[in-house]
């Protein structure tokens, strides 16, 4: 099974695409789930969703769709502080989703480096104990494919936990001449991409342009190697970025027919349809 997907389920941009025109943001995740099985869970990064949000984002998703939900920020960036109670707490809350919830997203910040490895390894453990963890490292230490990036290794081997693939490339290579450009140069990470994995659910973050071309040229190495995940019975959590996502559907659809998967993505979408009828 490859889970393919957008940052976010929710874009009202999306209207003359993936959703209806008439869509209301009550309706976005429901109609997003029709057609992508997975998305990256940035709304929790944020802020937390109630006991009734997370029963009606379980009730609007298919059986098959799988939600991969980041640790808020108040948790994973904190400097200082006992954060066992808060990240306990809030993982008590997220089993509301049930068997639709696959992955929890750590996402730490390029502060957290080697320092900080004993605080990120007990963080990680407790993630371990409910849901598989998907951390996500920026500081340059853990990419130096020596002592550093070996001992964060060897840590997430002993939980079985991923590490984040993060795939800039394409952003990087086109100059920040928009609002949007210059927005995502300032907050994505620019990192080295080490594509690795070490659990049955490989993580692959994608952060391209608005130029499906050079998108296209950039993601050329991840056709292979995620046709060599599945070919070794692993399941693939993919999702593609785009400057500020009013593309992003339609780079996750080109991946898929680039890939010759028959992934739901690759149906028409009604925004399309309305649209076409115009």
């Amino acid at each position: 099974m490859l889970y393919l997907g957008c940052p976010v389920w929710a874009n009202p941009k999306w209207k003359t695409s993936l959703l209806n025109a008439d869509a209301k943001p009550a309706d976005f995740l429901a109609q997003y789930a029709r057609f992508f099985n997975s998305a990256e869970g940035n709304t929790t990064f944020y802020a937390d969703p109630s006991e009734e949000t997370l029963q009606r984002w379980r009730q609007d998703t298919p059986t098959h769709y799988r939600f991969v939900l980041k640790v808020p920020q108040r948790i994973s960036h904190a400097d200082t502080g006992d954060y066992t109670e808060q990240l306990t707490d809030w993982l008590g809350r997220m089993t509301a989703l049930a068997d639709k919830l696959a992955l929890i997203h750590l996402q730490l910040p390029a502060s957290a480096g080697p320092l900080q490895l004993q605080r990120i390894s007990q963080m990680v453990q407790l993630i371990s104990q409910t849901r598989r963890c998907a951390l996500e490292v920026r500081h340059p230490a853990f990419f130096d494919k020596a002592s550093y990036e070996i001992a964060l290794h060897k840590m997430l081997q002993q939980f079985e936990a991923e590490r984040v693939v993060i795939d800039s490339r394409a952003l990087f290579a086109v100059a920040p001449t928009t609002p949007a450009l210059l927005d995502a140069h300032a907050k994505k990470p620019r990192v080295p991409v080490h594509a690795i994995s070490f659990s049955a659910t490989p993580v692959l973050r994608f952060i391209g342009s608005d130029d499906m071309a050079l998108n296209r040229e950039y993601y050329q190495p991840w056709l292979k190697k995620v046709l060599q995940w599945l070919d070794d019975g692993k399941t693939p959590f993919c999702f593609f970025h785009t400057p500020d996502n009013d593309l992003a559907p339609q780079l996750c659809r080109q991946f898929a027919r680039d890939l010759n998967y028959p992934h739901q993505c690759l149906a028409t979408w009604p925004g399309e349809q309305q649209f076409s009828l115009l």
